[in-house]
């Protein structure tokens, strides 16, 4: 059971933190607009969090080793975990002026992502550095991509 939830727990963590970061740095590079990443956080929160909810759910149904018990246990972890790590981002975007709470939100998800990969990394007894620096190289890879795409689409839509 306990890995049931391990096992949610881990995947909403990491969704939660990329998807949404993503979303944010991409939504500010693109529109300037504290409506447009309240409303991408808001989605993320419901929408990303039952349909990650969903692909663990039937990832585990896939897996001959698992009870019914420690698949909803798997699907419910998830969808928790998903659902507040993303409102935890509405934190800083609804009380700070927008770009400092776009700079704290990246800060925020590395240091989640850091403290995750940290615990992956002792529970398996491997080196941390490792498991650290290849999970912020793929977070960082992520907001680089999603602020130049929404940079692009700005100058593609700033005549409409």
């Amino acid at each position: 059971m306990k890995r049931a939830v391990t096992t949610g727990v881990s995947f909403g963590l990491a969704s939660g933190t990329i998807t949404t970061l993503g979303l944010i740095v991409g939504l500010h590079a693109g529109t300037h607009s504290r409506l447009a990443v309240v409303g991408g956080i808001l989605t993320i929160a419901v929408a990303d969090a039952l349909s990650d909810a969903l692909g663990m759910h039937v990832a585990e149904e896939s897996r001959a080793d698992r009870t019914s018990r420690q698949i909803w246990l798997a699907t419910f972890a998830t969808f928790v975990t998903k659902f507040f790590m993303a409102l935890s981002f509405l934190v800083p975007i609804l009380v700070l002026e927008l770009g400092n709470a776009i700079v704290l939100s990246v800060v925020w998800g590395f240091s989640i992502i850091t403290l995750l990969s940290w615990a992956l990394a002792r529970a398996q007894r491997v080196s941390p550095w490792k498991v650290i620096g290849e999970h912020l190289l793929i977070a960082a890879v992520v907001v680089a991509t999603t602020h130049l795409l929404g940079d692009w689409l700005a100058t593609i839509y700033a005549g409409s």
